[in-house]
C-alpha cells in the first residue's frame, strides 16, 4: 500500500528492538497495532459516511428530476400560435 518492502520492515523492527529493548518491544508493538486499528476504523467510518452522503445526494437529485418531469406544463404564453392542420394521408400508388 505504501510501497514498503519486507527489508524495510525488517530494518524498522531491528531499530525498534535496539532502541526499546526486548522487554518493552512487545508492549510497544501491541500499542502500535491498536493505534493502526483505530486509524483504519476511523478512515473506514469516514469513507462510509461520505459514500452515504453521496448516495443521498444522488437520491435527492433523482427525486428532484422526477418531480420536475411530473410537474404540470407551464402556462401557455400570451402570443398566439398558428393553427395547425392535420396532415392529409398520401394516396398510395399501385405497383
Amino acid at each position: 500500500m505504501f510501497g514498503i518492502s519486507f527489508s524495510e520492515l525488517l530494518l524498522v523492527g531491528l531499530v525498534a528492538l535496539l532502541v526499546l529493548g526486548p522487554e518493552r518491544l512487545p508492549a510497544a508493538a501491541r500499542t502500535a497495532g491498536l493505534w493502526v486499528g483505530r486509524l483504519k476504523r476511523s478512515f473506514n467510518a469516514i469513507k462510509d459516511e461520505v459514500e452515504r452522503e453521496l448516495g443521498a445526494d444522488d437520491v435527492r437529485r433523482q427525486l428532484l428530476n422526477e418531480h420536475v418531469l411530473q410537474a404540470p406544463p407551464a402556462q401557455p404564453s400570451a402570443t398566439p400560435t398558428p393553427a395547425t392542420t392535420p396532415e392529409q394521408p398520401q394516396p398510395q400508388r399501385a405497383p
